[in-house]
Order: structure tokens, then C-alpha cells, then sequence
């Protein structure tokens, strides 16, 4: 019999599915809708391939994220938030809501560090 996990806080598992530095950020953008690959590659030029595939493949195998495959030439995949994933919506919306203060709170105006994506709007 395998020995269970023990948490000594529930945020610990939290953080365990969608921790780090970038899982949070490729949900976001799945709030927006499928997303292919390259699209996510080119909303988060700061992530590398090897890391985006990385990071698709543990939310995927989490339940958090589908992975779509279609069968066509060349082949052509996407990714979307499961229901399960959906149920992240309203951390993910306090997360970008705390940052956002954050970020006036330090620097004063958004617009200067702020890219200006979809995502802040």
C-alpha cells in the first residue's frame, strides 16, 4: 500500500498543481480560450519550449487542462481549461487583481510595466 501524502496546509497541494512561475500564467490565457502551442509561446516570450511542454504536460496529467489533438496534415494541437481547470477562475482573477495593486503600489502607473495584452485589459 502506497503511503499518503501529508499537507500541513491545504495551499501546499494548491500550489502543487498550479505553482511556479508559469502555470498560472498559461491558465490566465486559457481563460481566454484554446490556445495552440506556438499562441501561448508568443503570449509568454519569456518561457522557453522545452518549459511551456513541460508545464502543459503536468496540467494536463493533473486534470487541470485538455490536451486536443486533432488528425490532420500537419498535425495540430490545442490546449483548453477542463471544468476542473474552470474551477481555478476565481483565484486566478484574485491573483491578477492582488498583482495588479501591487504593481501601483510600487511603481505608481501600471502602463509603465505593464504590457499591454489582453490579459490587462
Amino acid at each position: 500500500m502506497e503511503a499518503r501524502k501529508k499537507y500541513n496546509i491545504s495551499i501546499e497541494a494548491t500550489l502543487e498543481v498550479i505553482g511556479g512561475k508559469w502555470k498560472c500564467v498559461i491558465l490566465c490565457h486559457l481563460t481566454h480560450g484554446k490556445r495552440r502551442t506556438s499562441e501561448l509561446k508568443q503570449l509568454m516570450p519569456g518561457i522557453t519550449q522545452k518549459m511551456l511542454t513541460q508545464q502543459l504536460r503536468e496540467l494536463v496529467s493533473d486534470g487541470i487542462v485538455n490536451r486536443i489533438s486533432y488528425n490532420e496534415v500537419p498535425p495540430r494541437v490545442e490546449y483548453e481549461l477542463t471544468e476542473y481547470g474552470w474551477s481555478l477562475k476565481g483565484i486566478l482573477d484574485s491573483l491578477c487583481s492582488w498583482g495588479e495593486k501591487h504593481i501601483i503600489k510600487e511603481y505608481g502607473d501600471k502602463s509603465a510595466v505593464l504590457e499591454d495584452s489582453i490579459l490587462n485589459k
